[in-house]
């Protein structure tokens, strides 16, 4: 049985952790977060573990520590899949090869019994689209579209709502005004790193690299405040 913290939250593991955009949705949500990277990420904001994230998972399984957790979230990487390396980038020759992680991810999600969550940006991964989320549905100053796969549970599909215009910066030779600002790459008329702090409501982080992969805590505090409805009625991951 799943035990709560000494403050009473449940508490979710948060893998491939980046510099904790979505740990602050959860926290704020009402769970108490622990994230797992790879790579050092002395930002993040809750505890925090460096180390693979498939083999932290497989030895919390292994030595029934993971149930200690409520619920489990994930964000791998996602190169694999994503329009960057797919389409017209690969038949120019861009983009390296990347191993997809998310079959072998999601047996592991599956044997822990918890309910989960696989973030990924629109695209070709292999994850059910269970949920889509939009910046213009929290009203943010970014779009940045992502697909959601919900393990062993389910939760309502906002409307996603119109879109107020473009995105601000430069295309194919001809610069756009928008609403929305570019919270990736650099150059082009992408946001500058004050930008994407603002339109994304993450602070605690002004690494470029951790904004740009990161997704906005109102995400998570939507799915966050679903999953505790959802562990609320004590239904059991199937």
């Amino acid at each position: 049985m799943t035990q709560p913290t000494d403050n009473g939250r449940p508490r979710l593991l948060d893998l491939f952790c980046c510099a904790g955009g979505a740990a602050m949705g959860y926290h704020r949500a009402g769970f108490d977060v622990t994230g797992v990277d790879i790579v050092a990420r002395p930002a993040y904001p809750f505890t925090f573990h460096q180390g693979d994230a498939l083999e932290f998972l497989a030895d919390l399984i292994a030595t029934g520590e993971i149930r200690q957790y409520a619920a489990v979230h994930t964000s791998p990487p996602c190169q694999h899949g994503c329009a960057l390396t797919v389409g017209t980038n690969r038949a120019m020759g861009w983009g390296r090869t990347h191993v997809q992680l998310i079959p072998t991810l999601r047996e592991l999600l599956d044997a822990t019994g918890l309910p989960y969550v696989i973030e990924q940006p629109n695209g070709r991964a292999p994850v059910r689209k269970d949920l889509n989320l939009c910046g213009e549905m929290f009203g943010l100053g970014v779009l940045r579209h992502r697909t959601f796969e919900l393990g062993g549970w389910t939760t309502a599909q906002p409307v996603h709502r119109p879109h107020r215009g473009r995105v601000r910066g430069w295309r194919h030779g001809q610069y756009f005004d928008g609403p929305y600002v570019a919270a990736y790459g650099s150059g082009g008329g992408k946001a500058t790193v004050p930008e994407m702090q603002h339109a994304m409501g993450i602070t605690w982080t002004d690494v470029r690299e951790e904004l740009t992969e990161a997704i906005p805590p109102a995400y998570t505090q939507h799915i966050g405040t679903a999953a505790l409805a959802h562990l609320a009625t004590g239904a059991v991951a199937a």
